[in-house]
């Protein structure tokens, strides 16, 4: 009996930890804001102002008050504070993955420059606009970068287990499995799962593949949540849990410290894709279809057009150092053209500095035989320590120099900057059906299979990333996934 009390009490006291790191982390987002805007706001002020300037306010017949700006500083923060807390930037939901965070911080320093401008127009306050003007973009853009320093921060918590929702997962077998696997790959999104209820509910067993316990059957949730210590309920997919069912989970669970997730069998779909629409009670998902034509594609082709020039004018004395390093380092041409497959299946000449021996393409038969399997993949033909690489080479691709003549081809419209890997035509021939949607928009120099693991990355995890960029693709993202390109090759992992 007093086992199973210390159990217990044990259990509560882990699940209350799992409830608390979300008022910790919030916490120190508040200090760490208001230490921000303390900065950058008396900071403009001083700079722009110096220490005894004041603002002239007029108030109907009273005539002109002097208002200091020091007194407009301390408005501006507190009210720059309370924006950011009804904005619920640092909402659970939003901290440490994806661009809401972001987004909820712009439009809530938006909103408080419109309040600013409107109070100051009606009650005709002589405001510097130099102040303002500065104040405001330079605020938003350090609350961004702090926030991005505690996300690193978080990520790295959240890679040991810590500072994360506490899943159960619960549906059928095959989909709850599914699922576990996939919050797997990304742990920085906040959800450890610690248990599983599904149908044959075996306790003391596993789900297939993993180290999940399974905590019991349908029937037993309540059981299942304090065993486990849980504080989130993903419902994934099961026919023994009809609407009522549901329901009446989602009332037996503690407001404000329990929390219900429904995972509906969607996978690979951006999230500005998604509206949820309620209708007569039910909680409508629509999915727009991805587009692959208009303004997006109009704005796609702009910025590869005026990206690449630039990047041929910036990077042309790296261009030459590197032809120059690769013309006298071995026997053979400057640059290596291949075949490629490109948007619609067409084939384009793809074009790189040459990196391996003349007689590579002669040698792949003999060193696909003999290649460890698993380097690579299945599909792909990757070497740790491939011998035909030059010495140059070898440093040419810790780099991903040897890519850089693709800039011609983004110019001449075969490619663009970001897309998926551009294929041979003899691996296409391997291709699944659904793999073949890679071939709806243009290949690109880098992409989410280069950001993600580059050639470490299994063909099921490069095919994913890729038909989810093709899915979701945006102009946003582009930008996003060239920022954690030129990360990624200073970083050189995975590249051989």
């Amino acid at each position: 009996m007093m086992t199973t009390k210390s159990s217990t009490e044990h259990e509560s006291a882990k699940s209350s930890r799992s409830r608390d790191w979300r008022h910790k982390y919030a916490a120190r987002l508040a200090v760490t804001d208001g230490l921000v805007l303390v900065w950058v706001v008396f900071g403009v002020q001083i700079a722009w102002l110096g220490f005894s300037s004041e603002a002239l306010g007029v108030s109907g017949s009273r005539g002109e008050i002097a208002i200091s700006y020091t007194a407009v500083s301390v408005a501006i923060i507190i009210s720059w504070m309370v924006a950011l807390k009804i904005f619920d930037t640092r909402s659970d939901r939003v901290v440490g993955v994806g661009a809401t965070e972001y987004k909820l911080i712009a439009t809530a320093s938006t909103r408080l420059f419109g309040a600013v401008a409107i109070v100051a127009f009606l009650f005709k306050v002589d405001l510097a606009r130099g102040y303002i003007l500065l104040a405001f973009p330079t605020g938003v853009v350090v609350l961004m970068a702090s926030r991005w320093m505690w996300r690193q921060w978080l990520g790295v918590q959240r890679a040991r287990g810590l500072y994360s929702s506490r899943v159960l997962l619960v549906g059928s077998e095959v989909s709850v499995t599914h699922l576990a696997a996939q919050l797997a790959r990304q742990p920085d999104a906040g959800y450890l799962v610690v248990g599983a209820c599904v149908p044959s509910g075996l306790v003391a067993d596993t789900l297939p593949g993993t180290a999940i316990p399974i905590s019991g059957n349908l029937s037993r949730l309540s059981e299942s949540l304090r065993a486990t210590g849980a504080d989130t309920v993903v419902i994934t997919s099961s026919d023994e849990l009809p609407p009522d069912r549901v329901r009446e989970l989602s009332w037996s669970l503690e407001p404000g410290r329990e929390h219900l997730v429904v995972a509906p069998s969607l996978t690979g779909i951006g999230g500005p894709r998604i509206h949820t629409r309620p209708v007569a009670g039910l909680p409508l998902i629509h999915v727009e279809t991805p587009r692959y034509s208009g303004q997006k594609v109009v704005a796609k082709r702009a910025l590869d057009i005026v990206g690449a020039a630039v990047l041929l004018v910036l990077l042309s004395p790296v261009l030459l150092l590197v032809a120059a390093s690769v013309k006298f380092s071995s026997d053979g041409p400057v640059l290596f053209r291949q075949r490629r497959v490109g948007i619609r299946g067409e084939q384009f000449s793809m074009l790189k500095f040459r990196s391996m021996v003349v007689d590579a393409e002669d040698r792949l038969t003999a060193l696909s035989e003999t290649r460890d399997g698993s380097a690579g993949n299945q599909i792909l033909f990757k070497m740790r320590e491939d011998p035909r690489i030059t010495g140059t080479g070898r440093f040419l691709r810790r780099l991903s120099l040897d890519e850089l003549p693709q800039l011609l081809n983004v110019l001449a419209g075969d490619m663009s900057l970001v897309g998926p890997r551009p294929p041979l035509a003899s691996e296409v021939g391997n291709y699944e059906e659904h793999v073949h949607r890679r071939f709806l928009v243009k290949p690109g120099i880098t992409g989410l299979w280069q950001v993600s693991g580059r050639s470490n990355l299994s063909w099921e995890d490069s095919v994913r990333l890729d038909l989810y960029y093709v899915e979701n693709w945006s102009i946003a993202g582009d930008f996003v996934i060239l920022w954690r390109t030129a990360r990624a090759v200073f970083a050189s992992e995975g590249a051989y």
